[in-house]
């Protein structure tokens, strides 16, 4: 007996991530909703999507706003493989600002990543627009400032295919722009937050020479500041005045849905893979729990199944503490910033009870491991840590000596168990597989329909004698061994009837159909392209340096939209020698923090004007109550 393999393409499934309506107009077709995780490198990629990622964002060789976390094209050209297999996308942030003897370097760095099978590049310089590209789609960058739904509209018009939003904005605000536009829009839900409008920060090109805008970001809101009158006097000392809690609205999602949204976005293009694991875990969990509930109205924007051998547990994965931001309504007095640490604190675990030398009595609330990582705070507002050498109960025994006062919070930051459960193979992604096994007149032939990518026929030439026993059952285990790949049967039609069939035949038979399943995948895949816009749109404000024009190519694309005045970005500006400089817009205000707003009676509370000093830097800040923003100006020496 000998069998031959025969491929036959049978059909050809797409998802249409812009499709709105059925053909019957008069039913709303489900809304693609789709989870966007970060990546620092390939590996990281790969674990996000067999978690449960539809879609990835990674950085490129060079140009992305994170420079230490760059990817060549070979990298990325492997995740792309693996997950085109379940639909899912990958996205190329090429989102900083490009200088003039870079354009043919990023023109080229474009046409690589197109053909290396790119879904999408994450942009900020409108230079790009200029550039002779492939039809590769192009979606907006947060550091393209987009707030209000004029700048949304505008970003539409050129072309764009993917609009991220400011992480600002209340839901309110994002149901006003998805009634403007019809383009996607992308919201971060989860993850680190900028203290300042993204794209619209100078503060650490001012200070260190290094810029936000060019994948150089020094984390200048992290660091600690006093706050000072006009006088000089210290009203707060040594706090980190700017730095923000994480984001967290894994419980507003649905929220979220009902403003427009399309795509979740989790920050973190610097973390490592158990931090993406975790968090990407937990989020394709409650959203598979809105689309099973409402699957009329809301679909995944990739295809398969992820079951994982942890629980998800966002308390787990660094944060500084956690907050929605202004999504619902404005934050109250101390909901958003972390004055004491930039530090990961962890998740509370009791109170210290006693303290002897090497050795602490606690009331805890869990049950500790050894070699966890406790934190506290002391009394004066330091924070220290330190690592669990054995614990028994309620007593803790460390490595070396600490003094903690009754009475003080103890907080795990460093979970063993869990760290221990979050390494090596921790999840599995499957398609689910439909097979038909049927006879021909000189063999037999196996149908396979997967859930996403065209069905293929495969057919061996074989003789068939009948059988004394009943063959279903081992020719099901026979086909069912799919081994470490994406499938997973879960359908077998046996239309052979009692004959036998030698179980090398079926397996060659299966990995057959495997093979032909990938080869037909890439071989239909069809990449969604850019669409060249019809018209140029109108600008809808003069332009200023924070509109981040850093080379000829941008001047063109602004020129030929009727701008005159074409100020260029502080990386490229000559120094004006000014004696203040703004370097942030925030949307976070450092009076409303300390219950001082100025529109509230706590407003008397503290001076005006107020500062903030680092080392030898000094800020000016600026509070527009009439637009709710607070500015920062550098003032220069």
């Amino acid at each position: 007996m000998n069998a031959t393999a025969h491929t036959t393409l049978c059909r050809a499934t797409a998802t249409d991530r812009n499709a709105h309506m059925t053909d019957n107009a008069t039913l709303p077709r489900p809304r693609p909703i789709e989870l966007l995780a970060p990546a620092r490198d390939a590996d990281t990629a790969i674990e996000a999507i067999r978690h449960g990622a539809d879609a990835v964002y990674i950085g490129a060789s060079s140009h992305g706003a994170r420079q230490s976390a760059a990817n060549g094209v070979a990298e990325i050209r492997r995740v792309c493989r693996y997950a085109h297999h379940f639909g899912a996308k990958v996205y190329v942030t090429v989102n900083t600002i490009v200088y003039d003897n870079e354009l043919d370097q990023v023109l080229r760095l474009v046409h690589d990543l197109w053909r290396a099978g790119a879904d999408a590049l994450i942009v900020q310089d409108m230079a790009l627009l200029e550039m002779d590209l492939p039809p590769i789609p192009l979606h907006a960058s947060t550091q393209c400032d987009t707030r209000t739904p004029e700048k949304a509209r505008f970003l539409e018009q050129c072309g764009f295919s993917q609009i991220v939003l400011a992480r600002e904005l209340t839901a309110a605000e994002i149901e006003e722009i998805s009634r403007t536009v019809t383009t996607p829009l992308e919201v971060f839900v989860h993850g680190a937050l900028c203290v300042s409008y993204s794209g619209d920060c100078q503060a650490s090109w001012v200070m260190t020479g290094r810029s936000a805008n060019r994948g150089e970001c020094a984390q200048i809101c992290r660091l600690k500041y006093n706050l000072e009158d006009a006088g000089g006097n210290i009203l707060l000392r040594d706090k980190h005045l700017l730095s923000l809690r994480d984001m967290n609205r894994i419980a507003h999602l649905s929220t979220l849905l009902q403003a427009g949204v399309s795509s979740f976005k989790i920050e973190g293009r610097l973390k490592d893979a158990a931090y993406v694991k975790n968090v990407v875990a937990a989020y394709r969990r409650a959203i598979d729990n809105i689309i099973d509930a409402q699957p009329h109205k809301y679909r995944r924007a990739s295809c398969g199944h992820s079951e994982t051998t942890f629980i998800p547990d966002l308390d787990k994965s660094f944060n500084r503490g956690y907050t929605p931001y202004f999504l619902a309504s404005t934050p109250g007095k101390g909901t958003l910033a972390q004055f004491g640490t930039p530090k990961w604190i962890g998740e509370h675990v009791g109170e210290a009870v006693r303290c002897r030398n090497r050795e602490i009595e606690a009331k805890l609330t869990c049950r500790l491991n050894n070699g966890d990582g406790l934190s506290y705070f002391t009394r004066a507002g330091e924070f220290k840590g330190f690592r669990v050498n054995r614990a028994e109960g309620n007593r803790i025994f460390t490595a070396t000596a600490t003094d903690i006062t009754p009475g003080t919070a103890l907080y795990r930051n460093s979970d063993t168990a869990f760290t221990a459960a979050m390494q090596g193979h921790t999840a599995r992604r499957t398609l689910t597989l439909r097979l038909t096994l049927r006879p021909l007149p000189w063999g037999i032939a196996l149908d396979a329909s997967p859930e996403h990518g065209p069905a293929v026929t495969v057919t061996a030439r074989t003789e068939m004698a009948p059988a004394k026993t009943p063959q279903e059952e081992s020719r099901g285990r026979a086909l069912r061994k799919t081994g470490d790949t994406c499938y997973r049967v879960t359908e077998i039609t046996d239309l052979l009837g009692p004959v036998f069939v030698p179980a090398s035949i079926l397996s060659r038979l299966r990995r057959d159909a495997i093979y032909a399943l990938e080869k037909a995948a890439e071989a239909t895949r069809r990449p969604q392209q850019r669409e060249t816009p019809e018209k140029l749109p109108e600008l809808i404000r003069p332009l200023t340096r924070h509109d981040n024009i850093a080379n000829r190519l941008s001047e063109r694309f602004y020129r030929n939209l009727g701008a005159t005045a074409l100020p260029p970005s502080i990386e490229t500006a000559k120094d004006s020698r000014e004696a203040e400089t703004r370097v942030m817009e925030c949307r976070y205000c450092l009076r409303r923090e300390l219950g001082a707003c100025l529109k509230t009676p706590g407003g008397k509370s503290l001076p005006s004007p107020l500062y903030i000093t680092t080392g030898s830097h000094r800020f000016r800040l600026e509070f527009d109550c009439s637009r709710c923003v607070m500015r920062l100006w550098h003032q220069n020496q």
